[in-house]
C-alpha cells in the first residue's frame, strides 16, 4: 500500500506534536512541583507553637492550586524564607485535606480557608498563640517590587508582639 507525501508528512508531524504535547507536559508538571516548596498544614496548633517558641510568627500562604501569583509568590519570597529558617506552611483553598486549627479543633484547609474569610489567593497571615493575627495579612500578590519589604516588614511586626508582655500574641 502506497501512501501520500502528504499523508506521510501529516503522519509525522502528528506524531512529533503529540511528543511535544506530552513534554510539555511534564515539564509543567515537574515546575508545578518545583514550585510547591512549602509544608502542607497538618497542625496548625502544633505549629504555631514551635514558631512561637522560637519568637517568630507562624507564616500561612493561603494558596489555590495552579494560581499563577501564589507560584511567584511561593517560589521568589516564601521558599527562600523557609530555608533562612522562618516557619512557613501553605493552607490550600478548597482542599478537603484535613487540618487541626489553631485552636485544636478537627477541620479541613478549604473550611479554615473560610473561616479565615479568605477570599483572595494568595493571602499571607502571621499567626501568634490561639490563632491571633500578629500583624495585618498580605491579600494578593499584584506589587511585586514592594511584596517582599511587606512580608519582612509583617513578620517584624509579629517577632515585635510575640515578644511584648501584654501584647495579643504573648499569651
Amino acid at each position: 500500500m502506497k501512501h501520500s507525501f502528504q499523508y506521510w508528512y501529516s503522519s509525522i508531524l502528528l506524531v512529533i506534536g503529540k511528543g511535544l504535547f506530552a513534554m510539555a507536559m511534564l515539564w509543567g508538571s515537574m515546575g508545578l512541583v518545583q514550585a510547591q516548596g512549602l509544608p502542607l498544614a497538618v497542625n496548625l496548633h502544633a505549629e504555631i507553637a514551635a514558631a512561637a517558641a522560637k519568637g517568630e510568627p507562624l507564616v500561612v500562604m493561603v494558596s489555590l492550586e495552579q494560581c499563577p501569583f501564589c507560584i511567584v509568590a511561593r517560589r521568589s519570597y516564601l521558599v527562600p524564607l523557609l530555608k533562612q529558617g522562618q516557619p512557613i506552611v501553605q493552607v490550600d483553598m478548597r482542599s478537603s485535606r484535613g487540618l487541626i486549627t489553631p485552636l485544636g479543633a478537627q477541620s479541613t484547609h478549604d473550611s479554615q480557608s473560610k473561616n479565615w474569610k479568605i477570599s483572595v489567593a494568595p493571602t499571607l497571615l502571621f499567626l501568634g498563640p490561639g490563632g491571633v493575627e500578629l500583624a495585618d495579612r498580605i491579600e494578593g500578590a499584584s506589587l511585586p517590587d514592594f511584596y517582599g519589604a511587606y512580608i519582612d516588614e509583617r513578620i517584624l511586626t509579629g517577632r515585635v508582639k510575640l515578644h511584648t508582655p501584654g501584647s495579643r500574641g504573648n499569651s
